[in-house]
This record gives structure tokens, sequence and C-alpha cells, in this order.
């Protein structure tokens, strides 16, 4: 993966302040140079000129942000070296408890696993600038995996849809619903996330005056547009699906319902260790059974069927025969089959 020039300036001033705030070294422009084209060239990024280092140094005295004291320190002949004016200073004066630098550690590995996908090509300067920022790698063995399909549809959208979310850009997006009919869609982006292995963005739909939810896999095509920006004054999103399972909001006006399940007792166990939703609770004086609060969706009854032979619709009795109900159409099919 190769990252360009003017995206990698966060990591080049990551890699420049280490170098300044280390005292037992004295850094010349070269050793500078030298030092910063090795770490970008081991993160695949290309080598930068003395030119553009000069000016990195610059811009770290300049930025409000950073106001950082660079100062030149005279040497043999006419060379100089750098380092901060005061010892104690850093763009990032961070000080990590070993709890955080273990759950950092933890993070910086997880992200890792995206690295090398091309939608994902923004978690490579995340990552990199994690571990300069704080001198944290990840274990180099391969330890731990992360559920991933790489060959997801849709995935090239990603890094704009998070860029267009982060900086209020509407889009305008080329989508196929889920019964193939085509559609174009002007969409005010406001959230994206992510559910059993799939990627989704919400916004407003111009169009609708409503929530659209947006799977990435059904995109065709997606581009920028001029239209003003429409805020969200309407959702909060860290509580929108918490009556739901998964990401499909009802669009009509559908009441939360107590919903009983009784579970195989081998069985059990796992749904007491993995809840269904939040709301699960065990239901005291009955056999492997636990009650949900949630508004029912495509995904509850997606849930439902992951567990089949070991679930049991109790109630509400509406629910109970809609299972029933798909359960004797899928043996039908299979009665075809065997045929």
């Amino acid at each position: 993966m190769t990252m360009s020039t003017n995206n990698n300036a966060s990591l080049r001033y990551l890699i420049l302040d280490r170098c300044f705030s280390n005292t037992h070294h004295q850094y010349t422009i070269d050793n500078l140079l030298e030092i910063v084209n090795e770490k970008l060239g081991d993160k695949g990024g290309r080598s930068i000129s003395i030119r553009q280092l000069r000016k990195d140094i610059q811009d770290m005295r300049d930025r409000v942000m950073y106001d950082a004291p660079i100062t030149a320190y005279p040497l043999e002949g006419r060379k100089c070296y750098y380092r901060y004016s005061d010892p104690d200073f850093s763009i990032f004066n961070n000080e990590l408890s070993l709890e955080e630098i273990e759950n950092l550690r933890a993070t910086i590995e997880m992200l890792g696993k995206y690295r090398g996908i091309p939608a994902n090509a923004w978690v490579e300067e995340v990552v990199s600038s994690l571990e300069y920022r704080f001198g944290i790698k990840a274990n180099p063995e391969n330890l731990i995996s992360f559920e991933q399909n790489e060959q997801l549809k849709g995935l090239e959208y990603l890094s704009t849809i998070i860029d267009a979310t982060i900086n209020h850009q509407p889009l305008d997006i080329d989508y196929c619903t889920f019964k193939e009919n085509k559609i174009r869609m002007l969409i005010h982006p406001y959230y994206v996330k992510q559910y059993n292995g799939r990627w989704f963005l919400f916004g407003l739909d111009n169009g609708h005056d409503r929530i659209a939810n947006v799977a990435l896999d059904r995109i065709q095509h997606i581009n920028n547009t001029s239209v003003v920006f429409k805020k969200n004054k309407s959702v909060d999103f860290s509580t929108y699906f918490d009556d739901i399972i998964g990401v499909t909001i009802p669009q009509e006006n559908v009441n939360k319902e107590s919903i009983v399940l009784r579970f195989a007792q081998e069985r059990f166990p796992y749904v007491v260790s993995k809840p269904i939703h939040q709301s699960q609770r065990i239901i005291e004086g009955e056999d492997c059974e636990v009650e949900i609060q949630v508004k029912p969706n495509r995904e509850l009854y997606q849930q439902i069927f992951s567990f089949i032979p070991d679930i049991e619709v109790i109630s509400p009795q509406w629910l109970r025969n809609e299972i029933i109900k798909k359960i004797n159409e899928n043996l039908k099919r299979f009665s075809i089959c065997a045929e």
C-alpha cells in the first residue's frame, strides 16, 4: 500500500516529534531525512525531499495546534542539530497507564487486521500514527483473528462514505434494492455501522425526508454533490438501535413487544453467555427461557432461525404462528427436492 505525501504528513510529524524529544541524540537535517524516509518506507510510503522536510519542520513550528519549540543548535563546522528547546515538550503530551497501554495495543492489533484491504487505506494511516505516537507495536505473531469478508461488495466505497459523514458531504448514490429495483438517492450521511459482516450508511433521504438505511454492498455508484448539507436534528444514534436486533428500523409504527424464547438445554448456556439483545433476561421458574423486548424486524427472524432446531417461540402467539408457517414452507421446499 502506498501513502501519498499529503496523506502521511501526520505520520511524518510523529516521527519528527520523537526525534526532537530525544535528548540522547543530535539529529542533523540529513539524519532526520534518513530516519523519516526509512520509517515511511517501512509503511510503504514514498520518500520525501529535504525541501519537504524543512517545510514539515516549519509547519510544526507555525501551526497553532503544535507551536513546537524546534531549535537548531550549532555543531562543528556549518552543521546544526534539531531538538525541542523545552525538554518536556511533545506534540503528544500523553502519559498512559499500563492498563491503557495494553488496551491500546489490543486496539492496534484489531485495526491491523484490516490492513491491506483496498477500501481501508485510511486504517493504515490510523494504525501507523498510533504506533509512532505511543511507541506501541502490535504483536507480530498472528495470534488473533477477526471476522472480515474481503470479497464483500461495496467495500471500495467505505472510506469515501466515512469521509463524507465526517465532513458533512451529501452524496448521490445509485442503489439496487433488495428486490433489484435500481434507484438514485440523495443522502445526507449521518452514521456508519457494521452488522453481521456488512456495512450500512444511515442518513437523510432527501427525496422522502426520512432516515434511510443504505447497505454498501447494494451501492452501484457514488458521487459527491454541491447540495447544502442538512444537519441531523432528529436522531440520536447512540440510542437509535436500542429497541431492535441488527440495523433495520421498521418504517411503519411498530411497537416494542415482549418475546419469550425457549432453548434446548445444551444450547441455553450459549444464549446466556451471548445475549440475543441487550434487554434479554432469564425467566425464573421456567426451563431455559429468556425474554427480550424488541420491535420485530427482519433480523429478529434471522436470529430465531439461526438457532433452529434448538429454539421455540413461546410468545407472542402471532410470532409463533409466523415461525411455524415459515418452517412449513421450508419443509415443502425440502420435500420437492426429495421427490
